[in-house]
């Protein structure tokens, strides 16, 4: 039995109860893409237009200061999240990806040269694999892969001899968006800094789901997304650690990333805004705080419990079915992902249907992680993924669904 009052924390999504085009609502399986928002996170939002909204850091009148304070506000909420050591290691971006390119872009391009190893894994979604490759091509360094084994996990024996002193960064995701495989960060981190390498960690499908402290994993560089963690679409951030970040060149220029202009040149300004130029996503930012409040009350242990509680009966009930194959592992070692095939069947065939005869929104495609598709020797796959929302019965509907599915189809 779970441990969240899951009915109470339905009322507070009023997109759960929109009715879609099977006359009842919709029954939301697709998580890892994009969570909904509960009514504290829309709320705040619509206040900022309604109240105060102006420019951040600019303006001398009041709609400018209390703007800024909020915004301002959700960079601490986020900073106590995750345990970071200051908020100038807080930087905000437009998502995930946004934050890796930074990384590559500004730090890759600072400290790599012909010759130099970037190390990632096989697992990887597109957004912590390409800006790499864009980065090796600039600079001619060389990429090297940490293999996946037959039971969706790193290969962490294979890792130490991956790694040497020409490493200079290693990349990796805290938890597989297609497998739910969780990853043992602080031992990848370990490995890293023994040889002398940074290390990225993607934490787009971690932290939304259990509790991160970034000073405990040792990581030099976090990434994640609001739109994966109850907050708006448009708003991320990536964390730093200062000492890195204060001695990494701009990526962007313009307004509120200098301290001075001249005609010979400029001065950036002090962490953070040296990394956050332009007017950023304001209201998606204000939006973030309740979003992270939100969590933080519900408990993200009590989350990742009943996440894992629902993924181990969506094995139970999928692995049942004929032709039916699960990807990732038992559901003790995974997150609340559980991606699948059915043999004879493409997966898009699958998703439509189960949209259409039964109002489940799953996801179906590569899921943006491609090499980690040709390793288990299929195109794409079905994924359901679930959230602090989402019911066992739900998860039994989803079961139903895929058998009809398949008397239909085959």
């Amino acid at each position: 039995m779970s441990a969240l009052n899951v009915e109470e924390i339905r009322r507070d999504f009023p997109i759960l109860s929109a009715v879609g085009e099977t006359g009842r609502p919709v029954i939301y399986l697709d998580n890892a893409a994009s969570t909904q928002r509960p009514r504290q996170v829309i709320e705040a939002m619509d206040r900022v237009y309604e109240t105060c909204y102006a420019n951040v850091h600019r303006s001398g009148h009041g709609f400018s200061a209390q703007t800024t304070a909020l915004y301002e506000a959700s960079r601490e909420a986020a900073r106590k999240l995750i345990g970071a050591k200051s908020s100038s290691e807080i930087i905000f971006t437009s998502g995930t990806t946004a934050g890796i390119n930074l990384v590559a872009r500004s730090w890759g391009d600072a400290n790599l040269k012909a010759g130099d190893e970037i190390l990632l894994s096989v697992m990887e979604h597109h957004s912590n694999i390409v800006p790499w490759q864009q980065l090796a091509a600039r600079r001619g360094a060389v990429i090297r892969w940490i293999p996946v084994t037959d039971e969706f996990e790193l290969d962490l024996a294979a890792t130490p001899e991956l790694l040497s002193e020409r490493t200079k960064i290693m990349a990796v995701t805290a938890v597989s968006n297609v497998l739910g495989t969780i990853n043992p960060v602080r031992l990848l981190v370990e490995m890293a800094h023994k040889v002398g390498a940074r290390i990225l960690i993607d934490a787009a499908q971690c932290i939304p789901h259990e509790e991160t402290n970034v000073q405990d994993w040792g990581a030099d560089f976090v990434a994640f997304s609001g739109h994966k963690m109850l907050g708006p679409s448009g708003i991320g951030i990536l964390y730093g650690r200062e000492e890195l970040l204060e001695a990494m060149p701009p990526f962007l220029g313009g307004g509120s990333m200098i301290r001075s202009v001249t005609l010979e040149g400029f001065t950036p300004a002090h962490l953070p805004a040296k990394f956050e130029a332009g007017t950023p996503p304001i209201a998606a930012a204000i939006g973030l705080a309740p979003a992270i409040e939100y969590l933080q009350q519900v408990g993200l242990s009590q989350v990742f419990a009943h996440e894992q509680m629902l993924a181990l009966r969506a094995h139970e009930l999928l692995k049942e079915i004929e032709g039916v194959r699960i990807f990732g592992p038992s559901p003790e070692r995974k997150a609340g992902t559980v991606s699948f095939t059915m043999e004879g069947v493409h997966s898009q065939d699958i998703a439509v249907l189960l949209d259409r005869i039964s109002g489940i929104a799953v996801r179906e495609g590569h899921h943006c992680a491609m090499p980690l598709h040709t390793r288990f020797g299929i195109s794409s796959s079905c994924r359901a993924s679930v959230y602090l929302y989402n019911t066992l019965e739900e998860v039994e509907q989803l079961a139903t669904a895929v058998k009809k599915a398949r008397l239909m189809l085959l």
